[in-house]
């Protein structure tokens, strides 16, 4: 078998197509128990890339982990015991299919949990799902952290640099506490751009496509795509690889975070729970008939499952649960 990258020091984590690809396998060999040219077959794709063998690797560990504990990835948990119950009703075909997709999630989200651990087991400031942390860094910038966010210093005796390497951050600095400090500048980078504030507090929100910026005072320049803009209080961009753009009035109070609240206007309930969902663990959607439901209010995030118990009392929506750890909202009948 050929070598794991990981014997000699480097982590590597496997393309997301080629965990679909062992997931596929997994599938196949699970609904073909005993087929020995398949798990020939599967052994040959196993042994032509490294890559191969180790999302393998994953993917059995994430089925291990499951039988011994089903907390750890409750998406697939439920895959599993909803097919098992359930396989007797379904065709093979419809079977395959359920436990392809309820496993993909169940995946995906076993496979955030590794990286988020290893990122804020390696960063230098990092909080995990559902954490809210401020910090106070040596040069009396203050930074405050949303749920399942990391960044990094680099600061030298030319620059102040900090790297946010995930998630959303709000940068409060330029105050008497700086002192000295003021002779080398601050930045602040996301995978989109470069930001230099003056005396100003702002709001980084790094998606996988944009980065968010909204300043609620002083003034930061925005440095990406070969150009530079200057944001002033009260003002927000969406930043990508391409362009700085005006930000469209959002449909929730930016930086609300920061006292564990969501504030909404009008939003959306399939946007609304996709927020919500970034500070639980698990899977949390809607049925397609009512994720353009509307909801204005005020919501707490210490206890997610409290926020999501009131829903039904404004909207006509029922709140099933399969476990605690998959929750669908659905049109009252």
């Amino acid at each position: 078998m050929p070598v794991d990258n990981l014997s000699l020091g480097r982590r590597v984590d496997p393309q997301p197509l080629v965990v679909k690809q062992a997931i596929h396998w997994l599938l196949r060999l699970r609904n073909n128990h005993g087929n020995s040219r398949l798990n020939r077959q599967c052994e040959q794709w196993r042994a032509e890339h490294h890559e191969h063998e180790l999302a393998w690797q994953r993917v059995q560990s994430l089925q291990a982990e499951l039988t011994s504990n089903l907390r750890a990835v409750p998406g697939a948990h439920v895959a599993f015991n909803t097919l098992e119950n359930s396989a007797q009703g379904l065709g093979r075909r419809q079977a395959l299919k359920l436990l392809s997709g309820a496993l993909l999630v169940g995946s995906a989200a076993w496979l955030a949990k590794d990286t988020s651990a290893w990122q804020q087991w390696s960063a230098d400031y990092a909080t995990i799902t559902g954490e809210r942390r401020g910090f106070q860094l040596p040069d009396g910038t203050r930074i405050e952290l949303n749920t399942a966010s990391a960044v990094d210093l680099d600061y030298t005796a030319q620059q102040r640099l900090i790297k946010l390497k995930r998630g959303e951050i709000i940068v409060t600095c330029g105050g008497a506490d700086e002192g000295a400090s003021f002779d080398r500048p601050l930045s602040v980078q996301s995978r989109h751009g470069v930001f230099e504030p003056q005396k100003a507090r702002f709001i980084l929100r790094q998606d996988s496509d944009c980065t968010r910026l909204s300043v609620t005072s002083g003034r930061v320049a925005i440095h990406a795509g070969g150009t530079s803009t200057q944001a002033l209080a009260g003002q927000s961009y969406l930043i990508d690889h391409h362009q700085v753009r005006s930000a469209p009035s959002p449909d929730m109070e930016v930086g609300a975070w920061v006292d564990g609240l969501i504030v909404t206007r009008n939003m959306r309930l399939g946007d609304f729970l996709t927020e919500v969902a970034r500070y639980r663990q698990g899977f949390l959607t809607c049925a397609t008939e009512v994720a353009d439901l509307r909801l204005s209010g005020v919501f707490r995030l210490e206890d997610t499952d409290k926020l999501l118990a009131v829903l039904p009392q404004t909207l006509p929506v029922q709140l099933r649960y399969r476990t605690r750890w998959w929750v669908t909202l659905e049109r009252v009948v």
